[in-house]
């Protein structure tokens, strides 16, 4: 029985670090899709940035899904942007060239079937370690953040 408190004791301390390392960021709005999408390509022309692409996955999920016979719609819309700082992305891959893997810098927006009242906006994460040690991965972070919330402002 004290290896099973023990055990969850463990596990509960461990959420918050778990929480703090999750992969990707997730913000909502009651905006709609449209509405973020405008937010988000604003929020990164404001900030220099310049967009590289604007993926469709939502359409192509969707036409692939039919394709090969797997099940209905994953969502209702939803489209990545890429993007890119010059600046950003020469100073974190100087301090590791692994970093390349950061570049470029993507948004991505959706809308899940049923549930268009509510746009969610995702990006990936920048491990806690990186931003700890970095002082251009801290600068990646709150670029990615503050777009983010740029979106869902709107």
């Amino acid at each position: 029985m004290k290896s099973l408190n023990a055990m969850a004791t463990i596990a509960l301390l461990a959420l918050p670090a778990l929480a703090l390392s999750a992969p990707y960021a997730v913000y909502e709005s009651e905006s709609d899709f449209d509405t973020v999408m405008e937010g988000a390509k604003s929020a990164i022309a404001e900030r220099g940035l310049y967009i590289n692409n604007v993926m469709h996955l939502g359409e192509m999920l969707a036409r692939t899904g039919q394709d090969l016979g797997i099940g209905g719609p994953l969502y209702a819309r939803a489209e990545s942007i890429e993007f890119c700082s010059a600046t950003l992305s020469r100073k974190m891959i100087a301090e590791d060239p692994n970093r390349l893997v950061n570049c470029p810098f993507i948004l991505s927006i959706y809308t899940l079937p049923g549930q268009e009242d509510k746009t969610h906006i995702v990006h990936r994460n920048i491990p806690a370690e990186e931003t700890a040690n970095s002082a251009v991965m801290r600068e990646v972070a709150e670029m990615l953040k503050g777009v983010a919330e740029g979106a869902a402002s709107w």
